[in-house]
């Protein structure tokens, strides 16, 4: 008896579900209402949704692409504005959220919206050699040495960010180190005193 080798050929894809067509063809008034996913923002510890609020067929030439304008949630927050899925909607990455599981998502939601606010620094602490070189520096031109080695810090802009940036003054609910943390390898690091903070 031979056995049959498989060998797959192409792009290897990480989606699982089905395209927004095949989801929303099948539903009573296109699934107005109802709750999707994508597989891909499963990931994300905190509930990443969207309600769907209209639906759009398209032209034959596309028949595997739909307009569908949604009330996305990402990472626990509500987006202001409707969005509206196209471009990605021939994706096998959609799931129909069954009616039987809409209330605990939401009210995973609604607990997750009873946490405290993620405050981001908008400053850190100078690195330690940016520190040394900044004392010898003023000490050679007979400077006052800083008492604060903080410089600003810079966050690239995204709309998927669920933390917001701390302003002038206010206090910020995550701290920031230059320390080397906590190792994935600590055995790397055996005999090495560690600053973990």
């Amino acid at each position: 008896m031979t056995s049959t080798v498989i060998k797959y050929v192409g792009r290897t894809t990480n989606f699982k579900g089905k395209s927004l067509w095949e989801i929303v063809g099948s539903l009573k008034g296109f699934g107005v209402g109802r709750y999707i996913v994508r597989s891909v923002f499963e990931r994300y510890p905190e509930p990443s949704f969207m309600k769907i609020v209209k639906v759009e067929t398209c032209p034959d030439e596309e028949r595997r692409r739909v307009r569908v304008w949604v009330e996305k949630t990402f990472r626990g927050k509500k987006l202001d504005k409707l969005t509206e899925i196209y471009r990605t909607s021939y994706k096998p990455d959609y799931k129909l959220i069954p009616k039987n599981e809409e209330a605990k998502l939401l009210a995973a939601l609604e607990e997750l919206n009873k946490q405290p606010e993620v405050i981001l620094p908008n400053t850190i602490e100078m690195p330690p050699l940016m520190k040394k070189f900044i004392v010898k520096d003023h000490e050679k031109k007979g400077l006052e040495v800083m008492k604060e080695f903080t410089m600003p810090l810079s966050y690239n802009h995204t709309p998927n960010r669920i933390a917001r940036i701390a302003q002038p003054g206010e206090k910020p609910t995550v701290q920031f180190s230059m320390g080397i943390g906590q190792p994935a390898s600590p055995s790397l690091y055996k005999g090495v005193p560690l600053n973990t903070h």
